[in-house]
């Protein structure tokens, strides 16, 4: 039973800490070591409805998490305006020098595919017309 536990404890933040990639620096070392794409997307998660919906249509879908947490580092540029939602002040700076580098124009939703080196590979300024499927398959 200890075993058991031990092993779900380190399923668990092995899980978690795959999951929560908060810097552009450590996407990248995650993707480089794991060999995989960064999938970097900025919304603005209370406030621009495009940004609700590709997170609700793909991000939270089944299939894409299948797919991301097998092939993609996922990093979120978020930047809310209520103030219930506030980043960490490390985190909208973070999120800040990311916006001034990828999206100097203010696009949100904005999906950036890169490499497990940093070079784009693919983007899309608006919300993505394509179907799961379909976006999973330009991810390829």
């Amino acid at each position: 039973m200890k075993r058991f536990l031990l092993v779900f404890f380190l399923s668990i933040s092995l899980f978690s800490s795959a999951q929560n990639v908060t810097t552009l620096k450590n996407a990248l070392a995650s993707a480089n070591q794991e060999h995989k794409n960064i999938l970097l997307y900025f919304s603005g998660s209370d406030w621009c409805s495009p940004c609700v919906k590709f997170k609700k249509t793909f991000i939270n879908d089944d299939i894409f998490k299948t797919y991301s947490e097998q092939n993609l580092i996922v990093l979120n540029a978020d930047f809310p305006r209520q103030k219930k939602n506030a980043l960490s002040k490390e985190q909208v700076t973070e999120n800040e020098l990311l916006a001034e580098k990828y999206n100097p124009n203010g696009y949100f939703p904005l999906i950036i595919l890169f490499d497990e080196n940093g070079k784009e590979i693919n983007k899309w300024e608006k919300l993505p017309s394509e179907s799961v499927s379909e976006f999973i398959a330009k991810l390829k």
